[in-house]
């Protein structure tokens, strides 16, 4: 029977994870927001791209690949427009930036696209529509994956990534409507969850070139992800490859970097980031209105008991659980983390710091 995972703290985990990301050389400021936007991934359910993301973070940055102190700035920028050169920084550090930018535009202008280029990896994509959802905005945020896994519908040369979309719409004093999706049946963090815990994977998210159903996580780079529905999903993950990456002069296609594969070269990822004003449309209550639709579908018919789940309610619900209770770490992490910590001269975590 496998441990039950030990729930620590978000002071806790915060000191930790920046510790760690200190001690590999990584300035004060940075590593806080990027064990944030983790440690918000976690809150929310979203395990693979959580605190497992630090050990190949160390790793890259030990390869040279990441710019400890980037000049983040911008190439260009109109009254509702910007796009932001993260100088190879941390993804959580340019995308925040990235979020910061678009969300005070269109508090003033009422709408904004906010690009980025030469970004990292930034984690959860639905953790920074979320920061737009707080001040009462709409979100929408798309990125280029880090390492290509899926062929063209039809081909069978790797040219597309996982490419996440995430959406929020406020929904006045009740948790948003929130989507994050991969355009991929798993996305590459869901798959190193499953490695960790060394469970099989579902028949469906991933295929050998004979079409035939890989379920060893370890042996997914072997074969292809699968598309969200076939051909659409395909195509949808085009659409954000050009909107997130080729639109703003970042990786797509065959000048997309394995960030796991090929630790010392910089991966130019790209992201874009959509922040609208509710009242723009609808002055009256825009929040409200976007309630009752919700309420009307959670009490909608079922054959389940209880109300229907919608995008969102799960991740509103395990942040207050993890808030309340703790955030749980599974064991085989904890290893890892404090292997990690321990080389590099960082602060371990131990048992009586958990909850």
């Amino acid at each position: 029977m496998a441990a039950v995972p030990r729930r620590y703290d978000h002071e806790t985990l915060q000191a930790f994870a920046a510790g760690i990301l200190r001690a590999a050389g990584v300035a004060d400021d940075h590593a806080h927001v990027t064990a944030e936007r983790l440690l918000e991934a976690d809150m929310r359910g979203r395990t693979g791209h959580g605190l497992i993301r630090i050990p190949p973070y160390v790793r890259r940055i030990e390869a040279g690949s990441v710019n400890l102190q980037p000049r983040v700035s911008l190439v260009s920028e109109g009254p509702t427009s910007a796009l932001v050169d993260g100088d190879n920084g941390l993804g959580q550090v340019v995308m925040t930036t990235a979020a910061e930018i678009a969300i005070a535009k269109a508090i003033e202008m009422g709408m904004a696209w906010v690009g980025t280029v030469n970004s990292n990896h930034a984690g959860a994509a639905g953790i920074y529509p979320a920061m737009a959802a707080r001040q009462g905005l709409i979100a929408l945020y798309m990125a280029v994956g880090n390492a290509n896994s899926m062929p063209p519908w039809g081909g069978n040369e790797k040219l597309l990534s996982t490419n996440p979309i995430a959406i929020a719409v406020p929904a006045g004093d009740g948790p948003p409507f929130q989507l994050d999706i991969a355009t991929t049946v798993a996305s590459h963090g869901t798959i190193k969850v499953a490695a960790q815990a060394a469970e099989t994977m579902p028949v469906g998210w991933v295929i050998d070139a004979d079409g035939e159903p890989i379920t060893d996580p370890n042996r997914a780079h072997d074969g292809f992800l699968m598309p969200i529905g076939g051909y659409k999903g395909a195509g949808l993950n085009i659409a954000i490859g050009l909107l997130a990456g080729a639109l703003n002069g970042a990786a797509f296609g065959r000048s997309v970097v394995d960030q796991n594969a090929e630790l010392a070269s910089p991966t130019n990822t790209g992201q874009a980031m959509f922040v609208m004003r509710p009242d723009l449309f609808r002055p009256d209550d825009p929040g409200g209105a976007v309630a009752e639709h919700l309420a009307e579908l959670r009490g909608s018919g079922s054959n389940q008991p209880g109300p229907l789940r919608l995008p969102g309610d799960e991740a509103a619900r395990l942040e207050a659980e993890n808030r309340a209770r703790g955030i749980a770490v599974p064991s085989p992490l904890l290893e890892d983390l404090n292997a990690v910590a321990r080389r590099l001269g960082a602060d371990e975590l131990n048992d009586r710091q958990g909850c």
